[in-house]
């Protein structure tokens, strides 16, 4: 089975009228800037699937801070998932600072949802390296027994749009509160992965996993390589934050790596099989 888990998807009346939801949001709006930037619907990302050979992707909206938005994208998930239930998984979007968080994480839940996330800490204003802010966020998905999954980036290197401050040691304070928490920290967690060459710091992350998402605009193939060294295939979730990176593109990267046979199908679906039960 090869499974995507970040792939970013829209209802067709918001793709419509995008300006006006590029207006509502600065960070949305940042990560769309190019007139280019290409969006995706349920349907689409069903053909990319059949195009690229991907068995299952799972889906979610954008984060924006209004929480209004974010119900209207998690209803859009919702009803994607139980329109395609045998391709595709959802998460829900939420502003995890909101007073409604609770009660829309429930409601996640409720309608098929398995996780929260893709998150956006700096474009919604909070601090992940202050996980004591977020607690009443974190219990709920704890009681609710939602995965998480959070936007992550490198501390050096080019700058892009979406490249915000949370960083490897922000992400690290963040798992360490939350030791009961499934969490996937997004485009390789910053290179949080490295760190679990230290043993005190691998017991910590028992939990954590990490995605690929934008890894060709970030680093050489070598990067699974180095994933491999420092033992944590069996994290590695392949995610290609599909519009902006074809599917198939990733499933070249990866088949071409120097990886063992069980490891590229570990990254290619295995460990995401395990992760969501499937």
């Amino acid at each position: 089975m090869i499974v995507d888990v970040h792939v970013h998807i829209l209802p067709p009346e918001v793709i419509k009228d995008i300006d006006h939801y590029k207006a509502k949001d600065e960070y949305f709006a940042l990560l769309h800037r190019d007139p280019k930037s290409r969006f995706a619907t349920a349907e689409s990302v069903i053909e990319e699937m059949n195009r690229s050979g991907v068995d299952r992707s799972v889906v979610f909206g954008f984060a924006f801070k209004d929480m209004g938005i974010c119900r209207m994208l998690n209803d859009y998930v919702m009803d994607a998932v139980r329109r395609y239930p045998d391709r595709l998984i959802g998460f829900g979007v939420v502003d995890p600072l909101s007073s409604s968080v609770e009660r829309e994480v429930l409601r996640c839940k409720e309608g098929g949802l398995v996780g929260i996330g893709e998150l956006f800490p700096d474009g919604q204003g909070f601090n992940v390296g202050k996980p004591e802010d977020l607690k009443r966020f974190t219990s709920v998905c704890k009681e609710a027994g939602m995965i998480v999954s959070i936007h992550s980036n490198e501390p050096v290197g080019h700058y892009y749009e979406g490249k915000d401050s949370t960083y490897p040691e922000k992400a690290y304070r963040f798992a360490l509160a939350n030791p009961d928490l499934d969490i996937i920290f997004a485009h390789w967690g910053g290179g949080l992965f490295f760190y679990e060459l230290m043993p005190e710091v691998r017991k910590a992350l028992r939990r954590v996993f990490y995605d690929t998402a934008a890894s060709p605009y970030l680093y050489t193939k070598e990067v699974y390589r180095v994933a491999s060294a420092a033992g944590v295939v069996n994290k590695v979730l392949m995610g290609t934050d599909f519009p902006l990176i074809g599917q198939s593109r990733y499933i070249r990267e990866i088949e071409s790596s120097l990886l063992s046979g069980s490891e590229k199908t570990e990254i290619l679906g295995g460990n995401a099989e395990r992760l969501f039960d499937l």
